[in-house]
């Protein structure tokens, strides 16, 4: 079932270990079949060196199990919510990158200090609040992607592909699969970036609004103007 969109989230899966952003098991990446209303999505706990294909597991979008002999990844609640709740987006990755999940620690957004930052991100790339303990104790998963889908009220998702979860870690998204891995390794960069540009300037000051969208919109949009037709 879903062959193509199997192959694709395990290649996703394996591109955020070459990429650099998760060692061990951490981490995941789940891909949509909208139109079946299916999630394919990374087995939980299993080493990414001897993962397959046939490993993937298929939820639909309430987190039922519908295929597969694994158990799915403990964040599929938290993949579920968001397509529930972003109807653009088709492909979901949870990281612990280390300089994203540093400023997600400090309960910090990452500031729109430059151009690259706005090339991806039209603002700061956003932090939820923290969990109560009663979201904690009770369905911990799901609360998470409230809380992030809360966060993302009046902020269109494919302008801000990412949130930060307060002490946690960064959840990334895209129109694919492939688009939000693309996502999860540009905000690590970001991430970098900022922290490097407040370690030269502590009194550093985000980009100007009509330099942000400038350069935001020169690749978003019906105007874009980047690349070729």
């Amino acid at each position: 079932m879903l062959e193509t969109l199997r192959t694709e989230v395990y290649e996703a899966n394996l591109e955020l270990v070459r990429r650099g952003l998760v060692i061990y098991t951490f981490g995941n990446a789940s891909g949509l079949a909208r139109e079946q209303g299916l999630i394919m999505i990374k087995p939980s706990g299993v080493p990414y060196e001897t993962m397959t294909p046939a490993d993937m597991v298929i939820a639909d979008l309430d987190g039922h199990v519908v295929e597969g002999k694994l158990r799915p990844s403990s964040d599929l609640a938290t993949h579920a919510a968001l397509y529930r709740a972003f109807p653009t987006i088709g492909g979901v990755v949870h990281t612990h990158s280390r300089h994203a999940t540093a400023w997600a620690q400090a309960r910090r957004e990452i500031p729109c200090f430059g151009t690259t930052h706005a090339d991806y991100f039209c603002g700061a790339v956003p932090v939820t609040a923290a969990l109560t303990d009663e979201e904690i104790e009770s369905d911990y998963e799901a609360n998470t992607g409230v809380a992030i889908i809360r966060r993302m009220q009046d902020l269109d998702p494919l302008a801000c592909p990412a949130a930060l979860v307060a002490s946690h870690a960064p959840f990334c998204w895209g129109r694919s699969v492939a688009d939000a891995v693309h996502n999860a390794v540009i905000v690590e960069e970001l991430a970098a970036m900022a922290w490097q540009t407040l370690t030269i300037n502590p009194n550093a000051a985000p980009i100007s609004d009509t330099l942000r969208d400038k350069h935001h919109f020169r690749k978003h949009g019906p105007g874009a103007t980047y690349g070729q037709k």
